[in-house]
């Protein structure tokens, strides 16, 4: 069995670039050990930044230039009017609103915002805001960013690729010499069989677990970083919200709804406090969710609802300072590409980048895909809040 290009991790990132490669006429297959989405993506808040946090913050770097188009790219393709046809995501809102505190700190943050948006923030009229914000003090914009359900992306892409996708309990590189990955062995999960795929080129594109499979084919793991999050939800009689709450160069709380299983709202919380989250337990970032979330939303009656957390572990690409990468990473290893979106919004560019770096790597060689007939395929991940049982209530 011999294929052009092994993608490993199923996530976004992998999903996108195997349609990009499908669309090139490569033969490509993408492995995944435990759920597509399971990561990094599902778990995200699916937002498709425009450079508002750039914004916020003054930067000009020149990712600022590139993620301001990434809405429109993605506004495209769940259209169907560009590749990859993403006609089946379903779009949580075709916008976010942004709004500030009373602290003059956040007045501030609020004007560097506008100042660095230009004409991707609109004011929105008192009597035009949504009824959740009415009591916020301050002008209310509304953002050009348009928020996807996660799980319904992730599964658009795999119904458009089951063939290709398979899942695997353990994975072995076998190498030619010191440079290039000859072949990966594939043991299927319930059955323990083996099947060797002679590989031209493999991708890596599974997040923080880039690391894993960097050891396994004998490469360094010292260009990853890991920036964890510990992010919160509300469950309850809440209203629809997408937005952010601005506080000096910062996002206080950045929260998006959805329904859950039972139909019930859900609020997941994000922003600087899923950062400062990281060192707390789930109890303490509960109490200091529920804090910021009163003094960001004064009005909203929380009495009666649940609150529970989960933690995201996100792999990036290393940077000097720890901080977060300006764009997509993507390294080269001999035959074998490494690659780290950074953000969600970025999944288009880094294929892209990617695509790019296989070059023209076809060969009539190449096997069709009968070998996988039979394979087990990896189920889509449930989002967070229909995974999670601990839930309190509190007083």
């Amino acid at each position: 069995m011999k294929v052009d290009v092994v993608i490993f991790g199923g996530g976004g990132a992998g999903l996108w670039l195997l349609d990009v490669l499908c669309g090139r006429g490569l033969r490509v297959v993408l492995v995944e050990k435990d759920t597509l989405g399971g990561g990094q993506t599902v778990g995200s808040q699916g937002i498709i930044h425009g450079g508002m946090k750039y914004a916020i913050t003054g930067s000009q770097r020149a990712s600022a230039t590139a993620i301001r188009d990434m809405p429109e790219v993605w506004r495209e393709c769940i259209a169907g009017r560009s590749q990859p046809d993403l006609r089946g995501t379903p779009t949580r809102s075709t916008c976010c609103f942004m709004w500030r505190t009373m602290s003059l700190k956040s007045t501030l943050g609020m004007l560097g915002a506008r100042v660095g948006l230009r004409s991707n923030a609109e004011k929105v009229e008192v009597c035009d805001r949504p009824v959740v914000l009415q009591a916020c003090p301050g002008d209310v914009f509304r953002l050009d960013e348009q928020v996807i359900d996660t799980v319904g992306f992730v599964r658009t892409l795999a119904e458009r690729h089951e063939r290709r996708l398979l899942s695997c309990a353990e994975v072995e590189f076998v190498r030619s010499d010191a440079r290039d990955v000859s072949a990966v062995v594939l043991r299927h999960p319930r059955t323990g069989e083996a099947l060797r795929v002679d590989v031209g080129q493999v991708v890596l594109t599974a997040g923080a677990g880039n690391a894993g499979l960097r050891e396994l084919a004998g490469l360094s793991t010292g260009v990853m970083q890991r920036r964890p999050l510990h992010m919160a939800m509300v469950r309850g009689d809440l209203p629809n919200l997408f937005g952010h709450c601005i506080d000096g160069a910062r996002t206080r709380v950045t929260v998006t709804s959805a329904r859950d299983a039972r139909g019930e709202m859900v609020w997941q919380v994000g922003g600087q406090v899923a950062e400062d989250g990281v060192s707390m337990s789930a109890a303490e970032l509960v109490e200091h969710v529920r804090r910021e979330l009163v003094l960001a939303l004064p009005g909203v009656n929380f009495r009666g609802c649940a609150w529970s957390t989960y933690r995201i572990d996100r792999g990036e690409g290393f940077t000097e300072d720890g901080g977060r990468p300006s764009g997509p990473v993507v390294l080269r290893d001999g035959n074998v590409i490494t690659a780290w979106p950074t953000k969600l919004a970025l999944l288009p560019h880094l294929a892209m980048l990617v695509s790019e770096r296989l070059g023209a790597c076809g060969s009539e060689e190449c096997d069709g895909l009968e070998a996988f007939d039979g394979w087990l395929r990896p189920e889509v991940s449930l989002p967070p809040w229909d995974c999670e049982t601990r839930w309190v209530t509190l007083d």
